[in-house]
């Protein structure tokens, strides 16, 4: 059995049209005019006990009214959904024992009594032996360092403080599944790191289900090892991040620091036939660009090793950040149009050896090349019929 089991999900909203002026509220009194706004769009995935899933997409694209129903707080206007077993929506009571819920925009703490009281009345609401309850929170304070702030009210905590506070509120019954809707918002990358090392040790030690969803893609990097990534409504991939970077990345860049002066022209025949793009940053740097399909590493280091002293080496991979916003622009994280913009990004890099290529944002540089080829990916993605975002 699945944790999570989603089938032809949809969530249509009717939205007031309001008009202007005061004659157009007093026509509002007595003439209402709505419009139909689809949020979720027939999507269906599956997450099996256990693991850890990343759930992104742009502001809009539906992510939060997902969990929502996901967590029985909406009612789907048609499809399917399973958690734990339960139809979210028509078995609450049940249903909500099994899971916990944080979102980092709303609390579940009472903001003027003492944390303490708050886990108190949660667990008189969730029903958990007074035994298991100690149990549970003197593992929560340990771990989250909590016990300077038991006695404190939420109203006084900072924020960081705050989130600590909710995570172990929505563990005190130790649910089987864990939703996370932007946990780490505003955060400090110290409060960062250590959520993200506590939710990693209760999916080892047990076996919780976490869907996580966030704009910070450090989080998704550090604890998922899928993402389902939605566009309006949409599910346009869901797969491995490492997939995922393998399909989109553009190629790799190695910074190249020399032991004496090398020229451009002398760097470009021990690699030529390879397809790389060489840049000469001062006398003693270079770097060199190496488009996806094209060379590796190796290849090229095997050439210049034995021909030039090389004192330092840094390689500088495609940042998933930068994959991410490329695939929102094209509107498409498919196979296509990845191969479209890789092909694009290759073909200006072997055009550019012919002269010499910016670090910057010129006009040929990699960085660049990327930015157009997005455009050039969505408008093929345009003619396949996939909604293009510019």
């Amino acid at each position: 059995m699945y944790a999570i089991d989603v089938r032809n999900l949809r969530k249509n909203f009717k939205v007031q049209k309001n008009r202007e002026g005061l004659k157009g509220a007093l026509r509002d009194l007595f003439n209402r005019e709505y419009t139909e706004v689809e949020a979720v769009k027939n999507i269906s995935f599956q997450i099996p006990q256990g693991e850890i899933c990343g759930y992104i997409g742009e502001n809009g694209a539906g992510k939060s009214t997902t969990i929502k129903m996901l967590t029985g707080i909406l009612v789907p206007t048609s499809g399917e959904i399973r958690v734990n077993g339960f139809v979210p929506h028509k078995e609450r009571e049940s249903f909500v024992r099994g899971i916990g819920v944080v979102f980092g925009q709303r609390s579940q703490l009472w903001w003027d009594i003492g944390v303490i009281e708050s886990f108190q009345l949660l667990r008189k609401v969730y029903r958990v032996p007074e035994a298991d309850f100690r149990e549970r929170l003197d593992e929560l304070t340990e771990r989250l360092q909590l016990g300077d702030l038991l006695n404190r009210p939420v109203r006084k905590l900072s924020l960081g403080q705050r989130m600590r506070c909710e995570l172990a509120a929505s563990l005190l019954h130790n649910p089987q599944i864990l939703f996370l809707d932007e946990p780490t918002i505003g955060l400090d990358i110290v409060v960062k790191t250590e959520i993200r090392d506590f939710l990693k040790s209760i999916n080892r030690r047990y076996g919780t289900t976490i869907l996580l969803t966030t704009h910070d893609l450090q989080d998704i990097e550090a604890l998922c090892s899928r993402v389902i990534m939605l566009d309006d409504g949409r599910i346009i991939y869901d797969g491995g991040l490492e997939e995922l970077k393998e399909r989109w990345g553009q190629g790799k860049e190695v910074v190249l620091r020399f032991a004496e002066e090398v020229a451009q022209e002398r760097l470009e025949q021990l690699t030529a036939g390879l397809g790389v793009v060489w840049t000469v940053d001062n006398r003693l740097t270079a770097s060199v660009f190496i488009p996806f399909g094209k060379a590796n590493v190796s290849e090229v280091l095997a050439r210049l090793v034995g021909a030039i002293e090389i004192q330092d080496i840094k390689i500088v991979e495609t940042n998933t950040d930068d994959i991410v916003r490329e695939i929102y622009k094209s509107g498409s994280a498919s196979a296509d149009a990845a191969q479209s913009l890789q092909r694009i990004a290759g073909g200006s890099g072997a055009a550019d050896e012919q002269g010499s290529l910016g670090s910057g944002s010129g006009n040929g540089s990699p960085k660049a090349e990327v930015s157009r080829a997005a455009q050039a990916a969505t408008s093929e993605s345009d003619e396949r019929g996939v909604k293009a975002r510019v």
